[in-house]
């Protein structure tokens, strides 16, 4: 059974994780716009990844015999200076997200939730990919910058980019 405080957290992550899949979808927008379109899929199939996350949320508290609360949100930032920037800003996000799990983590450990403890793991492991992903693109970004060539290689790779829900998670 959900406490009141941990059925209202693992709320706000849903939609906080529907909030992160229009983030990315106005840094998609972004690069889109500065006719970036392979950088402009990494970010789309980064929205549709995160709108999978909301959707464990959601299953999950039906699971549990609750009810997830669809809430609006804010809208999120769409003006970015370069492609460094837009993926700057996806790092700061996914730490927050990041922040967000752990303290959903220590509210079913201090209520010794073990369902969720063992339905957040998941997300704990998805955390340490994601941040690894923006974090290594940054890098990446910051070495070529101002090598044309580099990022018309860089923007083809993510190109590629697909999103193929893990079925077990």
């Amino acid at each position: 059974m959900l406490s009141e405080k941990l059925h209202t957290a693992l709320n706000e992550q849903m939609n906080f994780e529907f909030y992160s899949a229009h983030a990315y979808m106005a840094m998609a927008a972004y690069c889109t716009d500065q006719d970036y379109d392979g950088f402009a899929n990494f970010f789309l199939v980064q929205a549709e990844e995160e709108r999978f996350h909301a959707m464990k949320f959601y299953n999950f508290l039906s699971d549990m015999g609750y009810r997830a609360t669809i809430q609006g949100f804010e809208s999120p930032g769409n003006h970015f200076e370069s492609i460094l920037d837009a993926f700057k800003t996806a790092l700061s996000h996914e730490k927050e997200v990041t922040r967000r799990i752990y303290n959903l983590s220590d509210i079913a450990l201090d209520e010794r939730e073990h369902a969720t403890m063992a339905f957040l793991k998941w997300f704990i492991d998805e955390q340490v990919e994601e941040e690894s992903t923006f974090d290594t693109l940054i890098r990446k970004i910051e070495r070529i910058e101002t090598d044309s060539n580099a990022i018309f290689m860089l923007d083809a790779e993510l190109a590629t980019r697909t999103f193929t829900p893990d079925t077990e998670a």
